[in-house]
């Protein structure tokens, strides 16, 4: 795993891990605080006989509480609504963010898994898996486990809600001030991440030609790409070939399970029969990944030279799909394969490499970060190897 080699002091870095748990503690008090306080007040209003009355009462409890501690009716409602929803049906974390050990921002993600789910045992294996997860991970990691999650541990409701989406598919311009305004599309995951790409491609090609003197950044280019296609009709080149990669368990394409396709960087997922639909439309490319290092595997063969091959290189980005530096989740499309032990001295194969972004491959070629065992101890030079093959 890696370190950073920064030097930070014992205490200091206790002194912070402190604050940042007493924090996370603080916000829960406050919490409890709020449920507490829209607990007896809704008691208090359910004894009102008349139900119009009663009805205007409840509605007025949020602005009551919000006056109380300085925030608006939706924070207060919000805060109610998270509150009662974790606390009664993922006690355990409730009781981590009671401790501290995750913060309001992790509850919230939670909560809004929860929403989601119908399964008892669904919820018990969030209260369980999830928790483990939100507190070892940033929240942009967790944001990405969750709706991998949710996916997969209840794929058939998560079909049903995906085609109802599919046909709430809208595009709508919203005017703002300053002479600019926004262009928003709803569309099919898979269709957004192929635009991404396209445009991307497409502001890249027209960058390497463009004239010295054109100092639009990439994406400036993407927008006036985008533009241009919409206005005048002309559609992106052919040459613009792009990859939309998902991973599909076999029991899916079989039709054994309705588990559903996963992008590569894990940060969306659509039904299978939409990818089998869509694969009907092309000539897509099959990549069977095995894991486990197994004779002939792609993984575990060893190429003679620098740069892996394509097809190397493809199914490495399926294995780690993002960046691997801790917490960093730069698609790994748009990461160099880097070589855990520096080649020549480390092979170029499926061990020996993995993606890093550029910003994480510089820090780790000056060593600002640096191998390290998981108890925090530094990785002795000889012993280098031993990690990264593990």
């Amino acid at each position: 795993m890696f370190g950073l080699r920064l030097d930070v002091s014992d205490t200091a870095a206790a002194a912070l891990a402190d604050a940042t748990q007493a924090a996370a503690r603080a916000e829960w008090v406050q919490w409890d605080a709020i449920l507490a306080v829209a607990d007896r007040l809704h008691a208090e209003v359910d004894k009102e006989s008349d139900y119009f009355r009663r009805m205007a009462l409840r509605s007025a409890i949020p602005l009551t509480i919000g006056q109380l501690v300085g925030l608006s009716e939706g924070q207060v409602s919000s805060r109610v609504a998270v509150g009662e929803r974790v606390r009664s049906r993922t006690p355990d974390t409730w009781d981590a963010f009671r401790d501290g050990l995750i913060d309001s921002s992790r509850v919230r993600e939670i909560s809004r898994a929860i929403e989601k789910l119908q399964r008892p045992e669904s919820l018990a294996r969030l209260d369980r898996v999830g928790l483990a997860y939100a507190q070892s991970h940033t929240l942009i990691e967790l944001r990405g486990w969750l709706k991998r999650f949710i996916a997969r541990i209840e794929p058939e409701a998560f079909n049903a809600r995906a085609d109802e989406e599919r046909r709430n598919r809208d595009v709508e311009i919203i005017h703002d001030g300053d002479g600019m305004g926004l262009l928003l599309a709803r569309l099919p995951s898979f269709v957004l991440a192929a635009v991404d790409n396209r445009l991307n491609a497409a502001a890249a090609e027209q960058k390497l030609k463009a004239d010295p003197e054109d100092d639009r950044t990439l994406a400036q280019r993407r927008a006036d790409i985008l533009s241009e296609w919409l206005l005048s009709g002309h559609h992106a080149p052919a040459s613009l070939s792009i990859d939309v990669a998902v991973m599909i368990p076999a029991t899916a394409l079989t039709g054994g399970s309705a588990e559903p396709a996963i992008s590569a960087d894990g940060q969306w997922g659509i039904p299978t029969s939409w990818a089998i639909d869509e694969f009907m439309r092309s000539s897509p490319f099959w990549h069977r990944l095995i894991i486990d290092p197994v004779h002939n595997d792609v993984l575990a063969t060893e190429y003679v030279g620098r740069f892996a091959p394509d097809v190397l290189t493809r199914a490495l980005l399926f294995t780690y799909p993002t960046c691997q530096a801790p917490g960093c989740c730069i698609p790994a499309h748009r990461c160099d394969i880097d070589h855990r032990r520096a080649w020549p001295d480390g092979t170029t194969s499926g061990a020996n490499l993995w993606p890093l972004c550029r910003k994480h491959h510089n820090q780790k070629g000056h060593r600002v970060l640096r191998w390290v065992l998981p108890d925090g101890r530094d990785v002795p030079a000889e012993k280098a190897d031993l990690i990264l093959a593990s």
